[in-house]
Formats: C-alpha cells, sequence, structure tokens
C-alpha cells in the first residue's frame, strides 16, 4: 500500500499508508532500523459501545498537509461513529519526538463518550525477539526498549500528562493477535509489562459535548536510554505538544520559502506541488549525508529488499535539484558522505547503507570467469558532476578544497582509464535500470558531464595540464559515441551496445534514458541526432491511454500491467515523463515553446496523489501508485523542471526584450 504522507526531521522518518495507519517508523537513521518492518500500527475510536479501526472502508479519508509544511492536516469521518476527526502529525523538527492533535467533533447532537485508541506494532532493530514493553508509572507512559532503542509513549489534554488507558502483551506468537483487539470493547486491560515479541495499545478518553468539540495529543519519543526518553517527555509537556506542532510547522514554511522565487506564470497547484516536493525529498535525506531512494517497507513484498538505501545516481541526481532550489547544507552533507564511501580507486559500488556501510548487490564480481567490477559507471560520474553543479552555484572553495584530490581527481582518473583502448568508450558497467551490462548511451552522457566537471575544476585549481587530458578524454568519449552507438539507418542513437569482436552490437530498444546524450553535456541540445533521437522516445514511449505519460522503455516487464505494447509501452514513470519536459525547457527558443514542458509539469501535479505524493509509476489505466512511494528522484526531477523551466523563461523574456524593435520591412 503507498505511503503518501511522510514526515521527518531528517533523524526520524515516519510514514503512514492509505488507510491511514502508520506502517514504518525509521530511527535513528532515515532509510535503516526500520523498528516497524512495515506492520500495521492501528488508530481506533471507541464511542456510544460502537468500535472501529481507521481505514477506508469505514471511514472518509482526507489526507493532506497544512500548506508549505510537513505538519499533516487529515480528515476522518465515521458516519457509524457520527464523528469527525481533525488530525495533525509533524516529526518535531528539532527533537526526537513524534507528535499528534487529535480533535473530535459530534454529528449527531448530543453529549458523547470518545475514546481513541493507539496500536504500537514494534519490531526493534527489525525484529520482534527480546523486546520489552511496559508502563511506567514514573512518566505515567508506556514504553517499548531493546538494548539501546527506547521508544515512549504518552498523551494530554488541558486536565492533565498522562495516558487514560494502556494495555502492554505477546503478539505473533502461540495465536496471539496483540493488544489491539482488547481496545474493541472501550476498554484496555492495563497489564503493565510484556516480554519477547510484543506490542501495546494506549488510550486517550475525549468527552464531546453535543456538537462541540475536544482535543487531545499523543507523542512518541525516540531515544537511546531511558533517561533520554524520559527527557524528551518532560520537554514536550513543559514546552506543550500544541507549541511544539505550530513551531514546526513555523520550521517548515521558513524552510521552504527560503528563497525568493517569481514563479512567473505557472500554475499554482504546480508551484504547490514543487513546494510539497522539496519538503518530501527533505524526509528522505538523513542528517548523516544518505538521501535514500524511498522508503516504503511494502515493495519487499515484491523482491524481499528495499529501496532504502543510497545509490550515488539517484542521490546525485536529487541534490542537483535541491541546488538549482537553492540548498546548500544538504549538499554539503551529501558530498561528505561520498567521500567517505570513496576508495583508492576511485569509483562507486552499486548502493549503500546510510551508516556509510556497503548495501545488497545483485552485480556480480566475475562475468565469464573474469573478474569484473560491479559497478554503474554513471553513479560515479553523476557525483562529480553534481558537484561542479553545487561549486558553481554557491562558490563554495573552503568545501571544495579537500575534496579535490581524494574525490575529484581520484573520480575523473578513473573515468579516463576505465575506457576501451580502441573505441575510446566507457567500458562496460550495469545501466541506471540496473538490468542490463554494456555500453549504454545514459552512461556514456553522465561520462562526459563528469569528465568536463572535473576539468573545470582543475582549471580553478590551476592544473591546466590535468584539466586538459579530462577534456580531451570526453572528447574522445563524444566521438567514439557518435562513432559507435548511432545507427545511420534508424537515424536514431542507440540505448545501449555489446562490444564483440568487430565493434558493437546495437540494442535499439527505445529507452526514455536516451535523453542522458544531452542532459549532462555530451551532445548540444539543438544537435540534429539530438533531435531525431527525442523525437523517437516521445513517438514509441509516450502511454496512449487516458493517464498519459511516459515509459521507462518498450516492454518494460517491472510492474507491468498491459501487455498492449503497442499502446502501454509500460507505466508511465514521473522521472521519464519529466526527462521529456527537460527536452522542451533545454531546446526551447522562444517563450512558446515552452508551453509543452509546462503541460508536462501539469501532467505531474494532476496525477500526484492528494497529498503532493509522488510514485515511482502510476497505472496506465486507473492512474493508481504502483511501486514505491514517494519516490525522491521523481520529487527532485519534478523541482529540477520547474527551476529550469523558470530560468529558461527569463532568458528567453531577456531575449525578447533586448531584440532590436522591427521597421515593419521584411
Amino acid at each position: 500500500m503507498p505511503r503518501d504522507l511522510p514526515v521527518g526531521n531528517g533523524t526520524l522518518l515516519l510514514n503512514f499508508d492509505a488507510d491511514y495507519n502508520l506502517r514504518d517508523i525509521y530511527y535513528p537513521f532515515v532509510g535503516k532500523e526500520n523498528q516497524t518492518v512495515g506492520h500495521l500500527n492501528r488508530m481506533g475510536v471507541w464511542a456510544d459501545n460502537k468500535f472501529s479501526w481507521v481505514n477506508q472502508q469505514e471511514w472518509e479519508i482526507q489526507r493532506e498537509y497544512v500548506p508549505e509544511t510537513l505538519v499533516t492536516n487529515v480528515t476522518l469521518k465515521s458516519a457509524k461513529l457520527g464523528l469527525e476527526l481533525i488530525v495533525q502529525d509533524a516529526a518535531e523538527f528539532f527533537l526526537w519526538v513524534f507528535l499528534r492533535k487529535i480533535t473530535v467533533h459530534d454529528l449527531l447532537g448530543h453529549k458523547r463518550d470518545v475514546r481513541v485508541f493507539f496500536h504500537h506494532d514494534f519490531h526493534i532493530y527489525g525484529n520482534d525477539v527480546g523486546d520489552t514493553a511496559f508502563y511506567d508509572p514514573r512518566t505515567l507512559s508506556v514504553v517499548h526498549y531493546k538494548r539501546s532503542r527506547y521508544f515512549l509513549i504518552n498523551g494530554s489534554d488541558n486536565d492533565k500528562c498522562a495516558l487514560d488507558q494502556w494495555a502492554v502483551g505477546q503478539k505473533e506468537m502461540r495465536g496471539m493477535q496483540g493488544t489491539w483487539k482488547d481496545a474493541e470493547d472501550g476498554i484496555l486491560s492495563g497489564n503493565a509489562i510484556a516480554q519477547g515479541s510484543v506490542d501495546s495499545t494506549v488510550g486517550l478518553n475525549l468527552p464531546v459535548s453535543a456538537h462541540g468539540s475536544k482535543t487531545s495529543y499523543y507523542w512518541m519519543c525516540f531515544g537511546v536510554s531511558y533517561d533520554k526518553v524520559a527527557k524528551l517527555n518532560r520537554i514536550v509537556a513543559e514546552h506543550s505538544p500544541e507549541k511544539l506542532l505550530k513551531r514546526t510547522g513555523n520550521y517548515w514554511k521558513l524552510w521552504v520559502n527560503k528563497e525568493d522565487l517569481n514563479f512567473q506564470n505557472l500554475p499554482q497547484k504546480v508551484v504547490a506541488l514543487y513546494k510539497q516536493s522539496l519538503l518530501i525529498i527533505r524526509t528522505q535525506i538523513d542528517d548523516h549525508g544518505a538521501v535514500i531512494a524511498a522508503n516504503d517497507q511494502d515493495i519487499a513484498a515484491f523482491a524481499r529488499d528495499t529501496y532504502s538505501y543510497m545509490w550515488p545516481r539517484d542521490g546525485s541526481l536529487v541534490i542537483y535539484a535541491l541546488v538549482k532550489a537553492g540548498y546548500r547544507e544538504v549538499g554539503h552533507s551529501f558530498f561528505q558522505f561520498c567521500l567517505d564511501l570513496l576508495g583508492e580507486d576511485g569509483y562507486f559500488l552499486h548502493k549503500y547503507n546510510p551508516d556509510k556501510t556497503p548495501a545488497s548487490s545483485w552485480h556480480p564480481w566475475m562475468r565469464d570467469g573474469q573478474f569484473d567490477l560491479p559497478i554503474q559507471e554513471d553513479e560515479t560520474a553523476l557525483v562529480l558532476w553534481s558537484l561542479w553543479e553545487f561549486f558553481s552555484k554557491f562558490r563554495d572553495v573552503e568545501f571544495i578544497r579537500p575534496l579535490y584530490r581524494r574525490l575529484i581527481s581520484n573520480t575523473a582518473d578513473f573515468m579516463v582509464q576505465h575506457r576501451d583502448p580502441e573505441t575510446k568508450l566507457p567500458l562496460p558497467s550495469y545501466d541506471l535500470w540496473e538490468e542490463r551490462h554494456g555500453v549504454h548511451l545514459f552512461t556514456v552522457g553522465t561520462v562526459v558531464g563528469g569528465l568536463h566537471a572535473a576539468a573545470n575544476f582543475a582549471y580553478a585549481f590551476g592544473e591546466t595540464e590535468q584539466a586538459e587530458g579530462y577534456q580531451k578524454a570526453a572528447t574522445e568519449i563524444k566521438e567514439g559515441m557518435v562513432k559507435h552507438l548511432w545507427n545511420e539507418k534508424e537515424g536514431r542513437f542507440c540505448r545501449s551496445a555489446t562490444r564483440t569482436e568487430s565493434g558493437y552490437d546495437l540494442d535499439m530498444t527505445m529507452d526514455a534514458s536516451m535523453y542522458g546524450v544531452f542532459a549532462f553535456g555530451a551532445l548540444p541540445v539543438d544537435d540534429d541526432m539530438v533531435k531525431k533521437t527525442m523525437a523517437a522516445v516521445k513517438e514509441r514511449l509516450w502511454v496512449r491511454t487516458d493517464v498519459g505519460g511516459m515509459a521507462r522503455y518498450e516492454n518494460d516487464y517491472y510492474q507491468q500491467v498491459s501487455k498492449d505494447i503497442a499502446n502501454v509501452p509500460g507505466n508511465p514513470w514521473f522521472v521519464c515523463t519529466l526527462w521529456l519536459a527537460q527536452y522542451y525547457i533545454a531546446s526551447a527558443k522562444t517563450l512558446a515553446d515552452l508551453d509543452e514542458a509546462l503541460d508536462l509539469l501539469n501532467w505531474v501535479s494532476d496525477h500526484a496523489m492528494p497529498s503532493g505524493v509522488l510514485a515511482e509509476q502510476v497505472d496506465p489505466y486507473t492512474n493508481a501508485p504502483l511501486s514505491v512511494s514517494p519516490l525522491s528522484w521523481s520529487h527532485a526531477s519534478f523541482v529540477m523542471c520547474v527551476v529550469e523551466y523558470l530560468e529558461a523563461r527569463n532568458r528567453l523574456t531577456k531575449r525578447v526584450a533586448s531584440a532590436p524593435a522591427s521597421d515593419g520591412k521584411e
């Protein structure tokens, strides 16, 4: 089930699903140690001897954010109970605390005894062995712990700071379902401790007058010891959860509006999604520097693994988008993270955990009985390319200085050396989709971009000979690309090629990633070969249904919905659709030429979830989110396109203003 309401602060990340169940709790790294492993953490309501767990079958659920914040604004309405609840959730921007404000409204016109229940199904450190949960009379809260992970749960209203009800117990063994069943009669047992595979449920009593309302608060504190969470609990009680929620909302409004950007002719829905995308991206970035691809645990059911890793490629493109939007500090952390990962050989591996350890991989270290680097070379190249974009924007010389030898020169030297001595093209590696081994047009484009970046740095540091060497290698690669990867018969580039004794066998499958031939500077956007290639990409990969959008490549098997390849070459991907928008923006010669890009920005806005979350892909017939959500790359691509669109409009407007006035003669 898609996650469409992430809240986080760089150390905590919490995800809700479409039923408004809390599903993922990441701490102390964003993307590492999912303390629930995707299990349901339910919310239920009892009133007038009726009970209902919140879900789409029994409740009308409107899932949104308070505009320009990472504070949710969820409306829950139950005809069965005659109640409406307004719930706001947030990860406190500074403290390791999750906050909830619950306001209950009576819809029946008589006094109500309402009880709201919150269930917790922790799997601390990712498993359910050896956990303990207990009621703590010192803090009047429930505490879960194992080793150095402590979670304290409490609540308050205007009269007290304490839970009204609680129960802890065992689950997932000997037929035990868990304490959530205990809530369905409106009264929890008060059992005070349990160990092993445990869960808990807590309750808040909210007496509501006829047509009136009542507000209560709930919070969860995270720490590495009991003393830490007890101290956080005191801070919440003393400052009040209401004030902490307000200051968190104010912080995110300040953060997302830090740049005074003129949005010109962009529709309000595009502007709103731009700002929400920035905020959602921030929830996926760990404070130690890792940019996580996605944190939707449900994808584990597909491949027994997740997207909760840092791919250097995804991370570089996300950071590029944030750089374009004016965010500097996250770039510092990311590039330092990359520096710490890099070995002496100058390349990055497939992906990494947020704690800087190598992550799971399916790329082998041997091919045809010989040693072979298990890399996607675009990941190495894009770190260098995005680092130059970062430096160009912020001119942070002091930051770049220690990176020059260890990161910039090291990776550039690797890319110069890791080439076919005859064709000068990069040696085979895995493609950005992580499916094929060969020489890929996208990879070639990124390597050219990375070497141009290295040359720029070398010139800036006065190392002319080194810079000229990088430029020479980039030129040789471009020449090799045109010579070996262009198919004259079809009048376009291939997506990838396999080396043979006589040259290269070309894979002419249409692939949206072929936009990489211009995106990183390998060829000018107005080069005839680029135009022909991108025209073919648009013609063959646009999804011909009411949903529309661009597919990843022809007959894309991943999460495939339809075999009608002529009309549905694959599911629509947000990143692929936005690559086409980037092409329209980069190639625009007049303001009118930008209209096609604006249409695609509108398309993305119209196909986002109501909360503004963008999945990886959508169903080509229903627009239902597919694969993971949110996907950091999707949101970064949207941010990138919005900024590039505005830059293009500024450039073209100035060109019109500076053009000589016509005298009316031909």
